[in-house]
């Protein structure tokens, strides 16, 4: 089971190295007058920086062989 964690949190690491952020689009409504109603799409962006995934690649690693050496 340790294992698999390492190994997904590797994963997951390498995947934010690569991808630093995404975008996301919502709806608001910008005038509501009866049946008119007027909206627009608003741009929203999630960033984090590379080093999170630095951490969670060292950790993985660090899991992946912790769980080696409790099974000797």
């Amino acid at each position: 089971m340790k294992k698999t964690i390492g190994i997904v949190l590797i994963a997951i690491g390498f995947i934010m190295i690569v991808y630093t952020g995404f975008d996301y689009l919502t709806k608001e409504k910008v005038v509501d007058l009866g049946p008119i109603e007027i909206s627009a799409e608003k741009s929203h962006t999630v960033q984090w920086p590379p080093i999170v995934g630095v951490i969670l690649i060292v950790g993985g690693i660090a899991v992946f062989a912790l769980s080696k050496k409790a099974r000797i």
